[in-house]
């Protein structure tokens, strides 16, 4: 395979997509009646719902934004030089590298089809995506402290995804057990990042505790968790990173710029998230600037920031 095939079959998936896409919607999206109901009301998500090919223009076209991203991303590992002082594991064709940019991408159709469809499966799709992707970061950090190889994570990754597609096409989108697997995945993704950063034996255990502050900047406070612990069980999951990360990472990475400006751009992203619903003042049904379109754009460039961020990987020298 040359260093020009991924890129290639990803533009051919992508454009691939599209044209299903806009064949599919040109016949009707199957159920019908869910893609009609709400046809000329303001949608959850704000906008306006039309009855053309894309149910929320705005909503539905700004994840463009992540297919191009992925793009990029592809088109940069194609570039890269084959040299030992500059091989990570996002560096060149790997493939975590290409899994990672893959699910970049797919968060483009993933939320295109809900957006764009107005169906329980797109939504299916959307949530998937969603968490396709989040996975990825900390599991490449777990896998480093727990000395997995390429092979494991990538299986460890296709088990859980499969799993949780078909649990959530069948119990819905908290399994039926008030488990919000991509909400639980940023926590798990900044826990094991401080653990790769700041390893050791003590902090091993005392890592858990991170995520009740990573909630807590969600909105999501310990006092409301005591409240209802039926509700939120899940923070026992908290301790999943240090339950493998038996060894010390061996690799380091650069946090400034790229790793910070990727939170800023979340988390600006997610605060105009919260302002793109119905009864907000800044959501207005018809215009052409949606906040959720500017969440998504906001969202492809924190996914870019990430991407820079993993290839400062190199082995450690402390």
């Amino acid at each position: 395979m040359t260093t020009s095939t991924p890129m290639r079959l990803a533009c051919l998936a992508s454009g691939l997509f599209l044209f299903l896409y806009l064949l599919l919607g040109t016949v009707g999206w199957a159920p019908s009646s869910q893609s009609l109901a709400s046809i000329g009301e303001a949608s959850y998500w704000c906008e306006r719902v039309y009855p053309g090919l894309f149910r929320e223009p705005v909503n539905a076209l700004s994840n463009l934004g992540f297919m191009l991203a992925g793009l990029l991303m592809f088109y940069v590992l194609s570039k890269d030089q084959d040299t030992p002082e500059s091989q990570n594991q996002l560096t060149g064709f790997t493939p975590l590298s290409i899994l990672y940019a893959s699910a970049v991408i797919w968060l483009g159709p993933g939320s295109m089809l809900m957006h764009g469809t107005h169906t329980a499966w797109g939504g299916w799709a959307d949530n998937l995506s969603m968490v396709m992707y989040i996975l990825i970061p900390w599991l490449i950090n777990v896998g480093a402290m727990a000395r997995w190889s390429s092979a494991q994570v990538l299986q460890i990754y296709f088990v859980i995804v499969f799993t949780y597609a078909i649990s959530r096409w069948f119990f819905g989108g908290r399994l039926g057990v008030n488990l919000d697997l991509f909400s639980l995945s940023i926590a798990l993704w900044g826990i094991s990042e401080c653990l790769l950063r700041f390893w050791s034996p003590a902090f091993r255990w005392l890592s858990g505790f991170i995520g009740f502050l990573i909630a807590a900047a969600f909105g999501i406070m310990p006092w409301d968790m005591l409240a209802a612990p039926e509700k939120f069980w899940w923070v026992i999951l908290f301790w999943l990173p240090a339950l493998f990360a038996s060894h010390p990472p061996g690799i380091q990475r650069t946090y400034v710029p790229w790793y910070l400006l990727g939170i800023a751009a979340y988390m600006i992203a997610f605060a105009i998230w919260l302002k793109g619903r119905p009864g907000d003042p800044w959501c207005d049904p018809d215009s052409v600037i949606q906040m959720h379109g500017i969440w998504h754009l906001l969202s492809a460039v924190a996914t870019w920031c990430f991407f820079k961020f993993l290839r400062t990987e190199r082995a450690h020298t402390g």
